[in-house]
């Protein structure tokens, strides 16, 4: 699987040390991103032990403080040639783009595949030729870390696949043991699954890696949800009751799921403590994603907990609150009039808040409704009408 590493709380230690090295052999602060530009370890060097703050531009201070870069930061990074180097890359100063010291980049590679970066801001006279050798030396062993973790992830990642797509009962079981053998002692704290969709890329290989905060792993991988191709992320979180890191990478996500051209948005189911629930946390996931897309007001994260009746809609076969009393209303000649309805009952029948969100004398709101009657045949007046009414419509929009 092309995937890059992922960092778990076992061996970011590693990386800091190998990251400390290299700083201590340059006398540079130092930092390492995986080629996503996911912040992995950082260090602060100063001979004089005391770092000037100014030695903090406001891309190396994002960088450290939300644990990545931006996209424009990123393209602009690599316009310099950084993703084909096999050495050294300087960086001058760019204060218009952020950048207020120059750097160098060291690109870490493993068997030719550039994996990583190490960062560091250039000072006069900068490192020796030697210098910058020895600090080569370090990133191939830093290349292999991370080769090892990439390939760890993939594994991974496709044994959440398997239990996703598993089609019985008995071949989920066998799935999600092998994934909690895999993971051993981190498939016992609490976790929960989220669903960006649609993911543009149906292949498992294009699944990106996810850095949440830290103290947070994620696996990612790709999966049919209940109505496209979507990305499924398990988040093993530090807390059952904050949903944050979860919500975290999500967003991260959707950041990569835009430039596709649709709109994309994403699901997160409740947490749960083991794995024995994960096809039916990955249910709620991708039901609370299509709540999310239908209802502009959950968009674009949307937690299953938190979407109201759509739990229930979207627990309904498709098609099945398509009844046939409200096909003539969703027309689109009467495309005003289903909204009409739709605030109407929203707002529990208040006809005064009712024409006061759409913006229409009392009389007009009136007008539409008995409209709605007469191409509906059903009764205002009469709660079940109503609530027939209410579910068709917000079914029409999932």
């Amino acid at each position: 699987m092309r995937e890059n590493a992922r960092v778990t709380p076992d061996n970011r230690g590693d990386y800091q040390e190998l990251v400390d090295e290299i700083s201590e052999l340059l006398g540079l602060p130092a930092t390492l991103e995986n080629r996503d530009f996911e912040l992995i370890a950082f260090g602060a060097y100063d001979s004089e032990g005391d770092l000037d703050a100014s030695a903090l531009d406001p891309v190396r201070t994002r960088s450290i403080l939300t644990r990545r870069s931006t996209a424009a930061v990123r393209t602009w990074f690599e316009g310099f040639g950084i993703t084909r180097a096999t050495g050294p890359v300087r960086i001058p100063p760019t204060p218009e783009a952020g950048v207020y010291r120059g750097r160098i980049c060291l690109p870490v590679r493993h068997r030719g595949v550039v994996l990583g970066y190490v960062w560091l801001l250039d000072s006069e006279p900068g490192p020796t030729e030697r210098q910058l050798a020895a600090a080569m030396e370090v990133t191939v062993r830093i290349g292999a870390l991370l080769a090892d973790e990439a390939q760890h992830g993939a594994d991974l990642s496709r044994e959440l696949r398997a239990v996703l797509v598993a089609e019985r009962d008995w071949q989920r079981d066998m799935a999600v043991a092998e994934l909690r053998t895999a993971l051993g002692s981190r498939a016992r704290g609490p976790h929960t699954v989220v669903c960006v969709a649609p993911w543009p890329s149906a292949d498992p290989e294009d699944a990106p890696s996810v850095r949440t905060v830290p103290g947070a792993t994620a696996l990612c991988t790709v999966a049919w949800g209940t109505t496209d191709q979507c990305l499924a992320l398990l988040v093993r979180l530090r807390s059952a009751d904050v949903l944050a890191p979860a919500a975290s990478a999500a967003g991260r996500l959707l950041e990569r799921a835009g430039p596709s051209g649709r709109a994309a948005a994403a699901g997160i189911a409740t947490a749960r403590t083991g794995l024995a629930e994960l096809g039916t946390a990955w249910g709620e996931a991708s039901a609370a994603a299509r709540a999310a897309l239908a209802e502009p007001r959950f968009a674009p994260v949307a937690e299953w907990a938190r979407i109201g009746p759509y739990r229930l809609l979207t627990s309904l076969s498709r098609g099945a609150a398509d009844d046939p009393a409200v096909h003539a209303l969703l027309l689109p000649a009467h495309r005003e009039l289903a909204r009409t309805a739709e605030v109407y009952l929203d707002r529990a029948g208040q006809a005064g808040r009712t024409a006061a969100e759409l913006g229409i004398h009392r009389q007009t709101l009136y007008y539409r409704l008995s409209r709605v009657e007469q191409l509906t045949g059903l009764d205002l007046d009469d709660g079940e009408d109503r609530l027939l009414l209410h579910m068709a419509l917000k079914g029409a929009r999932l």
